[in-house]
């Protein structure tokens, strides 16, 4: 598990964050109106259940997440729903990160949980690698293979077999901006990387500087990277990078790294310079954006559906003052990267097998939709389930990239390169930022670092 938990990184930190939502943080002023008061709907689903579950009467089941807060309480609704339709009885408990460890601490002492739910597609592969993971059992299966994407069917695969139920996920395919500042600009939301750096001129000719890059951590700059690259050079070379069949002295990298020089090598077109962008951590990259009326330190912020707690922060209110639109096509089609949390049965029980299948069913999903600050990759929960358009335009994305989305590519790399601050990719982005024009320095520096990494498996 990355240590960069700690940072609102990864799939499990990104809803650990964006569930402070649901509390009516932001969305409650969202477009679409009706208040917070239309998203506390119990525990009912909006429709009549979609899927058959066994009676269960006097079973016990624990499933453990590192999910805290409104998203802790509203996954609870999840799971009330579940114990009325079966009679069982679940508790929730809460996992410390890395989750890896909680679980492997509670499996010596004999009482690991029924269900886990894991942050990462390495997480799943040490849980089968350890003996812990129990295969998707077939009524569960069925509703997978109902319900998702290949693509998504796939990351929860190991060895070919399903262990991995995404039942949540983040979208990290996205670009907030100041609609304020748009305005004032006459900048357009971009459909392509050109339209991008024509809007982002637009915006410094109004007097605005155009983007937020929070350079002080090192993981925004791996999800920056990994957008350009998964859009121009295509999924099949994403993959391969991913799992280091290819070097980062690749013609690939080089032309990628260039188009992000385009940016991150305008002095002018970054708040503060490549050194000021260097000293922004990623909630201040966010509320500097949102913050000083129509002149803000800048016009746009580059991150995952999450950046709406941070924006809640701030006066600002999403789908009005801070408006998303989908990171841009560099290549022939838009990338999604996406980040996510996969339940896995750790015991294979009736009762745990029942609670798989539901919560790989359109109703689970459904209920936590409903209740904001959450995101299914279950391409059968309606759109409409969203609580506002901001929160439905990024369900709308996720959904239609069907299996060209590609799970976030440092979280599927050993820690050492892809998840260490002040280390292997997270430093070596930050040192391109400093000095953009050294294109083949960042990849001999990148190649290095992860061929000890890889080397040495994570």
């Amino acid at each position: 598990m990355h240590s960069r938990s700690s940072t609102i990184r990864t799939g499990r930190a990104v809803g650990a964050v964006a569930a402070l939502l649901a509390g009516g943080l932001v969305l409650g002023a969202c477009s679409g109106g009706g208040g917070d008061d239309k998203k506390d709907k119990g525990s009912a689903p909006s429709a009549g259940g979609s899927v058959s579950l066994p009676k269960l009467d006097g079973a016990h089941l624990e499933i453990a997440a590192v999910w805290t807060g409104q998203e802790q309480t509203n996954f609870k609704k999840v799971l009330a729903e579940f114990e009325k339709r079966t009679g069982a009885q679940v508790t929730f408990v809460p996992a410390q990160d890395p989750i890896i460890n909680f679980l492997g601490s509670k499996i010596a002492g004999g009482q690991p949980p029924d269900i886990a739910l894991l942050p990462q597609p390495g997480a799943i592969k040490q849980a089968v690698d350890k003996g812990w993971a129990k295969p998707v059992g077939p009524d569960a299966l069925k509703e997978v293979q109902k319900n998702y994407s290949q693509g998504w069917q796939d990351i929860g695969k190991v060895n070919g077999k399903q262990y991995g139920v995404y039942y949540k996920a983040a979208n990290k395919s996205l670009i907030w901006y100041n609609a304020k500042v748009f305005e004032n600009a006459g900048a357009k939301e971009p459909t392509t990387w050109k339209d991008l750096l024509t809007t982002a001129q637009a915006v410094y000719d109004s007097g605005v500087t155009p983007f937020s890059v929070p350079g002080a951590d090192g993981w925004p700059l791996t999800d920056w990277f990994e957008n350009v690259y998964l859009s121009q050079a295509g999924p099949e070379k994403y993959d391969q990078l991913a799992q280091h069949k290819i070097k980062w002295t690749d013609p690939s990298v080089k032309q990628a790294l260039q188009t992000l020089a385009q940016i991150w090598g305008k002095k002018d077109y970054l708040a503060g310079g490549q050194d000021g962008a260097l000293q922004t951590e990623f909630p201040n990259s966010v509320t500097q954006t949102f913050t000083g009326g129509d002149q803000p330190k800048a016009a746009m912020i580059y991150e995952g559906d999450f950046v709406q707690v941070n924006i809640g922060e701030t006066k600002a209110k999403v789908g009005t003052d801070a408006k998303v639109f989908p990171f841009p096509a560099v290549g022939s089609t838009a990338p999604v990267v996406s980040g996510g949390d996969a339940a896995v049965a750790l015991k294979d029980s009736k009762a745990a097998q029942a609670l798989m299948t539901f919560l790989a069913s359109p109703d689970a999903a459904t209920i936590q939709a409903e209740l904001g600050g959450y995101l299914s990759p279950n391409k059968n929960v309606a759109i409409s389930a969203y609580p506002n358009s901001v929160q439905q335009k990024i369900a709308k994305s996720l959904i239609a990239s069907g299996d060209d989305f590609r799970f976030d590519m440092s979280d599927q790399a050993p820690q050492a390169f892809g998840g260490t601050p002040g280390k292997g990719e997270w430093k070596d982005l930050q040192d391109f930022l400093k000095n953009p024009g050294d294109v083949a320095g960042a990849q001999a520096a990148l190649e290095k670092d992860a061929a000890a990494a890889y080397g040495s498996g994570s």
